[in-house]
């Protein structure tokens, strides 16, 4: 558990603070965007186990927070998800479940839980926006995680229609940055990337991209995340959620992706495709018109200069990088 204390009204809890987003939101409220009358708390799997009630409702009797960003889940890449579909489901659930009703149980004035855009429907038009979440089942690969992370806005719309609460969502296209899960297996496609041209420039080998390298992706930098999660805590009022994304003209297909890493990493050897691997769904295009309604001027980090940074840190932090 980490803390950045002042003498504060506010305690700000972020649950998951060890993964890539909570470690993104850390990173920019040391950078300065810590407000004098705020005590930011990050706390990981090791202070609480989420799943179980006694636990999560002992540590937030214990923390007090005010407020809290939800960001703790079972997470994991395409091919995890279309194996332990039940675990996900089971697993986000009762964290969700758990998070929600502590918070409500101690009074916290504002909950803001991240979602993701696979909650969406696997059939719909495009590009897709807030109000059609509960359109139509998600894709067939990863229904577990998407439904129970569509259950968070069920939840948030039940809690403020019942008691009041101020527990509303984001929902961030694809995050990538430091502190990711860079499993090749069970990470997702960028850090999985990332890990295979650094093991493919170590070792000499050609870089094997899994699919087509034909889908398309919004990806956000967990830095430029982190800066507008904490603008949704402090000034987004809406129950409904909001989706946190690039805007659409700067989609990207993992083809191009991999090649901004192959770039990064200054890779120069053979580059093959291995199409008996699923692509998933082909493109889940997210229109960030809402946000721009709200933050018309936020300056996105620039795609390739973040795949750098990102690359950079897992190079220097090699050894001790989840992976």
């Amino acid at each position: 558990m980490t803390t950045n204390c002042s003498t504060s009204k506010k305690v700000i809890l972020v649950t998951g603070g060890s993964g890539l987003v909570g470690k993104g939101i850390e990173t920019v409220v040391n950078s300065g965007e810590q407000r004098d009358d705020e005590k930011w708390i990050f706390i990981r799997s090791k202070d609480a186990d989420l799943t179980d009630w006694s636990q999560t409702r002992a540590l937030f009797e214990k923390l007090k927070p005010t407020h809290v960003i939800h960001l703790a889940a079972m997470v994991g890449g395409l091919f995890r998800n279309l194996r332990y579909n039940l675990d996900f489901w089971r697993k986000n659930i009762m964290i969700n479940d758990n998070v929600l009703h502590a918070s409500f149980e101690v009074g916290v004035q504002k909950v803001v839980s991240c979602l993701s855009t696979c909650v969406f429907p696997d059939k719909t038009t495009y590009p897709i926006d807030e109000s059609m979440v509960h359109n139509g089942p998600p894709h067939d690969s990863n229904f577990g995680y998407a439904y129970a992370k569509r259950m968070i806005d069920v939840q948030n719309k039940a809690y403020h229609q019942q008691h009041g609460c101020r527990f509303t969502s984001v929902i961030p296209t694809n995050v990538f940055g430091p502190h990711d899960n860079f499993n090749i297996d069970d990470g997702h496609v960028l850090p999985g990337l990332i890990h295979k041209v650094y093991n493919a420039k170590r070792d000499n080998t050609k870089f094997v991209i899994w699919g087509t390298g034909s889908p398309q992706r919004q990806f956000i930098y967990s830095l430029d995340l982190a800066r507008l999660m904490i603008w949704t805590l402090r000034e987004y009022t809406e129950i409904a959620p909001i989706i946190l994304s690039v805007d659409e003209a700067d989609e990207v297909s993992i083809k191009d992706a991999a090649q901004s890493v192959i770039e990064a990493m200054d890779f120069q050897g053979a580059v093959e495709y291995d199409t008996t691997k699923s692509d998933g769904q082909f493109k889940k295009t997210a229109s960030n018109a809402k946000l721009r309604k709200y933050l018309s001027g936020f300056e996105f980090t620039p795609f390739k200069k973040a795949i750098k940074e990102t690359c950079d840190w897992f190079v220097k932090n090699y050894e001790t990088a989840r992976k």
